[in-house]
């Protein structure tokens, strides 16, 4: 048996044990929650909603809270040296499937019972939180912005000081220490740069035609003459 629920704004079809995202709902983990907006249940007997199904309804245990990844926005005015940079994680809730219940019937699990606050609880609950992938997944969502990954080099690094790569309209301090990491520190590289060169900095920093759509060559190649 399956059902399709609506809930913040979007529509899921769902089945027992089944585990998923949803946008972040108040509640805690261990708690079971119901949602009430039941578009159709399938099965031997499928049901159409007429917008809803009426007595359906579909328990859900919480698994916990967390947030996504960090996107960032970036805005720029051209000519104007006006750079905005704003990032946004949004929160959402886990939750695992627990029943999918019809004719007015009530959950039968009850929400688990909250532990009492000990100082060696928190390794307890760790390792039980790591038992679901899904769990597994909030567990590793960090709370602060993780360590930049490492980066291979694609270039030898020239000898002699490093120039000011963020002259280069576009560059800002974070681009500028990537570019160093990949071997670029200095204006006649980046002037230098082949078709391939381009492709191969794209390909690492997910450019996407930066380079080219924002003229760095023709900029690396003025800022190197002076």
């Amino acid at each position: 048996m399956f059902a399709v629920i609506k809930t913040g704004g979007k529509q899921y079809r769902v089945a027992a044990e089944d585990e998923l995202k949803i946008e972040k709902i108040e509640a805690d983990a261990g708690e079971i929650v119901t949602f009430e907006n039941v578009l159709m249940v399938g099965g031997d007997a499928p049901v159409i909603g007429a917008p809803l199904v009426e007595g359906a309804s579909v328990a859900a245990e919480v698994l916990g809270q967390a947030r996504e990844k960090t996107v960032y926005i970036f805005k720029k005015r051209r000519r104007q040296n006006s750079r905005r940079r704003n990032g946004h994680r949004q929160p959402y809730t886990m939750v695992r499937i627990t029943e999918i219940l019809t004719d007015g019937k009530a959950p039968s699990k009850k929400a688990a019972e909250k532990a009492e606050k000990k100082a060696d609880a928190e390794p307890v609950v760790a390792e039980e939180v790591a038992e679901t992938p899904a769990a597994a997944e909030i567990a590793a969502t960090p709370e602060a912005p993780a360590a930049e990954e490492a980066v291979t080099p694609l270039f030898d690094t020239p000898e002699g000081a490093a120039d000011d790569l963020k002259k280069i309209s576009g560059v800002g301090p974070v681009l500028e220490k990537k570019l160093n990491a990949l071997g670029i520190t200095q204006y006649a590289q980046v002037s230098g740069f082949s078709a391939d060169d381009i492709e191969r900095v794209d390909a690492v920093l997910n450019f996407k035609g930066r380079i080219e759509r924002e003229n760095w060559i023709e900029q690396a190649k003025t800022l190197a003459e002076g």
